[in-house]
């Protein structure tokens, strides 16, 4: 069985359940806790010597870090993998967009205002320029939806999962989403999709998806 190494409030973490949820695939939790240090321990770093989470560990014992390298691997030839060659390009766009221009900003504060990590005089100083670069990516986003079901072919894939992860939580740092109306439409339409678990969920050995958490 895989082994997920995770912590339930991390949003790059949550990618990866929500991934295995959507897909059915059973896999065991092992939560680590990362504001004591979990994962900068000697055993931990032996399976992902850059000590992050989420590190999915599969059945051979062989480890797999970055939360989009790990969806990847998990949803190729599947429906959440487009099967055109463009848009699987346009997918890593995405992908390639929640990292770099999403990701640092909107997660980020929310790391510090809501997930216990803190705001202290030298992050507070951080705090208008992560605004504005937070806002900048929602911009692009509310840009792209108008008109729009998806983010990449109008059906549901990876994409979708990869941007949903730290939006559906972008007001835990701060930011105002009523501001973004296509935004708002597209998030309830991924929380409206068979199979979607909150970033809570906490799956039983061996379960995942829906009715595990009935």
């Amino acid at each position: 069985m895989l082994v997920l190494h995770d912590f339930l409030d991390s949003g790059n973490g949550y990618k990866v359940r929500l991934t295995l949820a959507h897909l059915g695939i059973p896999y065991r939790l092992v939560e680590q806790d990362i504001l004591t240090g979990a994962t900068r321990t000697a055993g931990f770093l032996k399976k992902n010597p850059n000590g992050r989470i989420p590190t999915l560990e599969l059945e051979d014992g062989t480890c797999l870090a970055e939360s989009n390298a790990i969806t990847y691997y998990l949803a190729r030839d599947t429906r959440l993998w487009p099967q055109d060659k463009l848009e699987q390009a346009q997918t890593l766009q995405w992908m390639f967009f929640e990292q770099y221009s999403h990701e640092p900003y909107i997660a980020v504060l929310r790391a510090w205002k809501h997930v216990g990590f803190g705001v202290t005089p030298e992050r507070l100083a951080r705090v208008p320029e992560l605004e504005k670069r937070g806002y900048a990516a929602l911009d692009v986003m509310e840009s792209h939806l108008k008109g729009r079901r998806c983010f990449v072919g109008e059906r549901f894939g990876l994409a979708d999962i990869a941007l949903y992860a730290y939006t559906h939580v972008a007001e835990e740092g701060g930011f105002e989403l009523a501001r973004y109306p296509a935004i708002r439409g597209w998030l309830a339409g991924v929380a409206a999709q068979p199979g979607h678990v909150p970033i809570t969920f906490r799956p039983p050995v061996g379960k995942t998806g829906p009715a595990a958490a009935e």
